[in-house]
Order: structure tokens, then sequence, then C-alpha cells
């Protein structure tokens, strides 16, 4: 028997051995390798591949893969030109299969595709400064469950709280809607919410405020894998044909019952700040007409502007009825602070916000409106949250 047990512990040792020999035989990679300069070197390993290649969002004109080269090692590199200061996406092209980068531990998603991130900053004023986590006071991020009498389910959201929060003052919120396909984590992660707000508080250049960013989809209580409804497909039309109770614009004031009742908060319309991307800024404007002196800033992000509440409108032309007048006549005769459209020139989206800037413009209603290049995607809306954090409660 002793000796069966010294062969066993032999052949472990010899194997274990042969592990380790194998794993330190294997190069080890690196990727993504961010210089001073702003160029960016991707690299993967794989002996057997034939043709690898990178593609993200670094390259959104041309939106064209990088071909990699093949070393000795059998590490497949390439080096991009010199990024912007910005957070990226990206992902591997390895024989025509998409791949996460397997040395790069920062991954996103996006609905239902997965992408790994990196960041490209030179200095403290700039884009990939503010989207990054800094030595300045953090405020704490937190999954809260509240209970939606409207809808008749308890749901999900996600709540920062900036640094100054001691539970004894109080302090103005702003709601912050994600797009379609999107849930509760979407503007948290994809949209670096808490990162963002530390700097831009740390820097005097926006009022520490409580952020709520609720789930917006009404047959959904949480993100995917956190209700009781498992771990389905996130493709964005999960249990729609469940059809809801009511629509997130008639329950949303569920959400802000239960942050005045269970937060130190600005219980006014002077502390309040409605703002959303793409579905979630279709949201905000049901909501700025549902409750027009419920919120004093309203911001839309590349606003999905032809929905109605519960669902779409299907003409890209707004139809105005003697009701929608009538809501939008109150909305603006009650002067609210501040209504902001944003939106990016090549945005599919962008005549629908046309055509509501028209019918603002015919009724002499006032907004301000921000316009800048890129189309319907992240690195625009985590621009417009920097820019409307900084407008609001001042």
């Amino acid at each position: 028997m002793k000796r069966i047990f010294l062969f066993a512990c032999s052949c472990l040792v010899a194997v274990s051995s042969f592990g380790q020999q194998q794993l330190n035989q294997r190069p080890r990679v690196k990727s993504p390798v961010v210089h001073a300069d702003g160029t960016v070197t991707f690299n993967f390993y794989s002996p057997s591949a034939h043709r690898v290649s990178v593609g993200g969002d670094f390259d959104e004109i041309s939106n064209k893969r990088i071909n990699m080269t093949k070393q000795d090692n059998g590490v497949w590199t390439v080096t991009t030109d010199p990024l912007n200061p910005e957070l990226y996406s990206y992902a591997f092209w390895v024989d025509g299969q998409r791949l996460v980068d397997p040395a790069n531990s920062y991954v996103n998603r996006d609905i239902n595709t997965l992408s790994n991130i990196f960041i490209v900053t030179k200095s403290d004023d700039d884009k990939g400064h503010l989207y990054a986590v800094n030595n300045v006071p953090h405020g704490t991020l937190s999954r809260v469950w509240y209970d939606s009498p409207t809808l008749g389910q308890q749901r999900r959201m996600t709540v920062y709280l900036p640094a100054a929060y001691d539970g004894k003052k109080r302090f103005p919120v702003m709601y912050l809607l994600h797009g379609f396909g999107g849930d509760e984590t979407a503007w948290g992660d994809l949209g670096r919410t808490s990162q963002i707000m530390d700097n831009l508080i740390a820097e005097g250049k926006c009022v520490p405020m409580i952020v709520v960013m609720p789930n917006g989809n009404p047959t959904c209580n949480a993100a995917p894998g956190w209700w009781h409804e498992g771990m389905y497909v996130p493709d964005g039309n999960a249990f729609r044909d469940r059809g809801a109770k009511a629509s997130m614009e008639e329950s949303f004031m569920d959400i802000v019952n239960f942050m005045d009742s269970h937060y130190k908060t600005i219980k006014k319309r002077s502390g309040r700040a409605v703002t959303g991307l793409s579905m979630g800024g279709g949201h905000t404007f049901g909501i700025s007409r549902l409750y027009p002196e419920t919120f004093d800033y309203y911001g839309l992000q590349s606003a999905a502007t032809m929905m109605a509440m519960g669902g779409w409108v299907n003409s890209q032309e707004p139809q105005p009825d003697n009701e929608y007048d009538k809501q939008m006549a109150r909305l603006f005769n009650s002067k609210p602070k501040l209504f902001w459209i944003a939106i990016g020139k090549d945005d599919f989206l962008m005549s629908q916000n046309t055509n509501l800037r028209k019918y603002l413009d015919a009724h002499n209603y006032p907004y301000e409106y921000y316009e800048n290049d890129g189309g319907h995607i992240w690195r625009n809306w985590r621009i417009y949250l920097s820019l409307f954090a900084q407008k609001i409660f001042k």
C-alpha cells in the first residue's frame, strides 16, 4: 500500500511539473498595452489560428477590423494609430469567431454582447481621465429593490450616493434612464456613471447629487439573472409579449416616492431632474408631459421622441392632437428650468429630434440644444451625461 501511495504521489508531481512546464513555455501576453502617445498594442496568443483581427469603437469612421500579425512565438499583435482620450471597447476575431480578449479582465455587457474595454488618457482634463477611477472621494453604487404598486412588482434599480451623503443632509436627485435592451446596470457599467459623478463632484464642476438608474422595462423586474425568471437571453425583447399593467412613465412616481421615503432627498421640483438615452429619452419626454410640475430639469439624449407612453408610434412625423398640445402647454407654462436636447449629427433618430425642435420653435417653447459628431453610441451618451450633470441644480 505504501508503494502504491508513493507511486501515485510521484505521478501527481510529474503531472504538476509537466503542467507548470507547459505554462512556463507559453508566452506571457499582456493586452492591451496603452502607450503614452495614445497608440495601443493588442496581443493574442493562438499558435494554431490562421487569421486574427481586432475591432472596436476606436475605428468608428470606417468600422473596419485591423488585421494582426503572427510572431514566431504564436502571439498575434498589432499597434493602432494614436487614439484620442476616451473609453474604448473591442473584441478579437479569430478565424471568423468573435472572442473577448483573454488577457483583459475588464469586460462590459451591452444587451447580449460582451466586449473588453480600455481607457486612453493624456491629461487631467480629458475624457479618458473623466471616465477613469481617480484618487478622489468615491460615492456608493448600490443595487436596490423597491415596490412598484402601479406595476404590481418588486423591481430593481441602481442608486449612486455621492461621497458627501451622510443620511442627514438632503441632496437633489437625477433620474437616469437607459435605452432599448438595457437595464438597471447599463448606465453604471457602460455609462461610467459613478466615475463621471465622482470626478465632476471632486472637481467642483457639478453639485453633489443622488443618481437613480431604474430598470425601464415594465415587464422585467431586473437585469438578466437577477430575478426569478433566471438566466434568459438579454436581447431586449424578453417578456414583451406579456404586456404590463402600466407603462414606464405611468409607474415612474413609484420610484420617486420610494427615493423620497428611503433617502435624504430634496422633496420638491427644484431638487429633481430626469434624463435618458434613446428609449429612456422617450420615457423622459413622456414623464415631462405626465408630471410637468414634479421635475425642474429634463434631458433628452438621442431621444426616441416618437414613443408614446407604453409603446412606439409608427409615424416618424409628430402627430400632435389636443391632448398632446395640452400636455406641452402645461409643461412649458410651468416654466421648467431646463429642457435640454442632445444628439449626434449621424444619429438615426435625428429626424425625430428635428421634428420635436420644429414643434417647440413653432410654439415658442424654450429649450437648449446640443449637437456633436457621431451616432447612436455610448461614447456620446457619456458626454451628454457629463454635460447635463453640470447644468442642473445650480
